[in-house]
């Protein structure tokens, strides 16, 4: 079953052609992801297929009914509204039913509580407001009082992907939906996407996310789209296989065309006896000998300066905010040549500890020594800041008029924007016109034209393309100078880093030798192992027990059928108070006064098993 169908869509702004007359169609449960470059036209596409722009030509078709629910890569809020008001932002009755509900709660309503708890009942919505609150709790949404206008800026994307998941769609649309969230989150949404019986179009730079999620790709390339039945690996394959045919037959119509073009320059009256539909041919041979593909690749080879002995040296910092403590009593020697990354959960103090290493925040205790020689080149999350009518050239210019290259090449401003694939039409374009991947890469630029020799990047994989990752990745992996790294990406960080400083929120920081998947895997086992500790603990073995219950004391005996009498009667009320609360005869005071009780009886119960527990375990 075809849930969407788009015909011959053509879009362009201006003399910028980004795709023309593509087709496509996705079918129910199928997962595909859309890979293009930066500026040729993902998000635009994306916006195109949910009615937020429009296409110069073209029509996509909808199967009736279809429920849409799409993630921006730039989502619209109002600052006015609290959380609970924005991620409940639904038409869908039982959305609303369970932001009523939600709000009855915040207020202490109880004429509200009665109404709501009804209407709960009525469509049913208990399960699906459990289901809610999972998705808000992992993406760590808990204060549903909270202004919108007071989220920071990855708090506020997060805030869009959950309002997005919450609607139960048949058909998901994601533009860069692992943009601000930590890993842990990822892993959560990859396994939640997964088990979803629906169909998603993505845009993702994350290859790890992509790989696990997407089993269809579709590429827009040279204004064109291809189409890949397969996950990341099988793409890459497949688009050489791609480009080395298209050469090839380029190469056969150059053969044919120089055959050709003899008969063509012969007399006109030896060729107006000759059918008509071999002149119409010469002229289709000789489009296509135009058509070969030559793939123009970002090379980065930007000079480093000249790093000394000592680099730099940490000794026992600390930093905190009141009470909230990020980074207590930490030491580390940075080396030359190594390649660290920094993994921890969101507010944990990642970028926290890069702005008091690079000196732009002060640090509470301790010492931090700088070699001489170091030249830092800081890519903050935040990315660029964009002046009104500030055009490419100008942004370059402001920093340097010439930027010097390994080996001593020198390139103008022009020549360097050139080099990182900004053609010379685009260069006087305002810089508020660029695509979020377009400012994240000149962004790149001026901070390494700078030519530091100790790079520090936060987040530097957001919404660049998955074609300039790779030069990046490989840029990094030759980097003679120091490189430390705080990414959300699994797969830039394994080709990457040879160390990982992993921050747990309390303000410790362990340092762990290896890349991601090693540090991963050593969790993993470490959690495997604790579960199984447990286990063992928690499981007396046959002759145990017989001992245990040989000493028990008469007294204790009769304990034991006391508590086991106590918790079959508080079982029984618990199943009543459930009973009660379920049905739409009980009033708001009852809802209220059922629901301490049922806290009380399940404290109560957890009490009393414990105590049995421990009774029985006597030896």
């Amino acid at each position: 079953m075809i849930y969407l169908q788009a015909e011959n869509i053509t879009k362009s702004y201006g003399d910028n052609v980004l795709f023309e007359s593509i087709s496509f169609g996705i079918e129910k449960k199928q997962k595909v992801a859309l890979i293009a470059r930066n500026g040729t036209g993902k998000s635009s596409l994306l916006n195109i297929i949910t009615g937020a722009d429009m296409a110069d030509s073209g029509k996509i078709i909808l199967k009736n009914d279809i429920n849409i629910s799409f993630l921006s890569q730039n989502p619209i809020f109002d600052n006015s509204k609290t959380v609970i008001e924005q991620v409940f932002n639904s038409s869908d009755k039982v959305i609303k039913t369970i932001k009523d509900y939600e709000e009855a709660i915040i207020e202490n309503n109880t004429d509200k509580l009665q109404i709501a708890s009804e209407k709960m009942d009525l469509y049913q919505a208990w399960d699906f407001e459990i289901k809610i609150k999972q998705i808000l709790s992992k993406l760590k949404i808990t204060d549903f009082s909270q202004k919108v206008a007071e989220l920071s800026g990855g708090q506020k994307k997060r805030l869009a992907l959950a309002e997005t998941l919450i609607k139960n769609p048949d058909l998901l649309i994601l533009d860069e939906p692992t943009n601000h969230l930590d890993l842990e989150m990822i892993e959560w949404l990859e396994e939640y996407i997964n088990k979803l019986n629906i169909s998603v179009l993505m845009v993702t730079h994350d290859r790890y996310f992509l790989d696990k999620i997407c089993n269809y790709i579709i590429e827009i390339d040279n204004r064109s789209l291809y189409k890949y039945k397969g996950n990341y690996t099988y793409f890459l394959q497949k688009k050489d296989e791609r480009i080395n045919i298209q050469n090839a037959n380029v190469e056969k119509a150059k053969n044919l065309y120089k055959k050709e073009i003899e008969w063509m320059r012969r007399q006109p009256q030896a060729r107006a006896t000759k059918a008509k539909y071999r002149i119409e041919e010469f002229y289709k041979i000789k489009e296509q000998t135009k058509q070969k593909i030559v793939q123009k690749e970002l090379k980065l080879d930007i000079k480093t300066r000249r790093l000394g002995k000592k680099v730099l040296d940490v000794y026992n910092i600390k930093k905190a905010y009141d009470d909230l403590l990020l980074i207590d009593d930490f030491s580390y020697k940075f080396s030359r040549n190594e390649k660290i990354g920094i993994v921890g959960k969101n507010g944990t103090g990642k970028s926290t500890f890069l702005n008091v290493i690079t000196g732009d925040i002060p640090y509470d205790s301790g010492k931090i020594e700088t070699g001489e020689t170091i030249v830092f080149g800081y890519y903050k999350q935040g990315g660029i800041t964009i002046k009104p009518k500030q055009r490419l050239i100008d942004v370059i210019k402001e920093i340097s008029e010439s930027i010097e290259l390994a080996k001593g090449k020198i390139l103008s401003a022009s020549q360097f924007l050139e080099y990182f694939l900004f053609p010379t039409e685009m260069h006087y374009t305002y810089t508020e016109k660029l695509s979020g991947g377009e400012r994240r890469k000149l962004y790149l630029m001026t901070v390494l034209m700078k030519n530091p020799n100790f790079l520090i990047l936060d987040e530097p994989t957001n919404d660049l393309d998955i074609f300039t990752l790779n030069v990046l990745e490989e840029y990094l992996t030759n980097f003679s100078g120091c490189v430390v790294i705080v990414s959300h990406d699994r797969y830039f960080m394994d080709k990457i880093v040879d160390n990982i400083l992993a921050f747990d929120g309390k303000g410790r920081i362990k340092n762990f030798p290896g890349n991601y998947s090693d540090y991963r895997y050593y969790l993993d086992k470490l959690e495997k192992e604790k579960k199984t500790e447990i286990k063992e603990k928690a499981k007396p073995k046959q002759k145990e027990i017989k001992i245990k219950k040989q000493k028990l004391t008469y007294k204790q005996r009769l304990e034991i059928k006391d508590i086991e009498k106590e918790i079959e009667l508080l079982e029984a009320e618990k199943l009543n108070i459930e009973n009660e609360l379920s049905t739409n005869t009980i009033k708001s005071e009852k809802i209220i006064e059922n629901s301490k009780r049922l806290s009380q009886i399940i404290e109560t119960l957890d009490e009393k098993e414990m105590s049995w527990l421990e009774l029985s375990e006597i030896e």
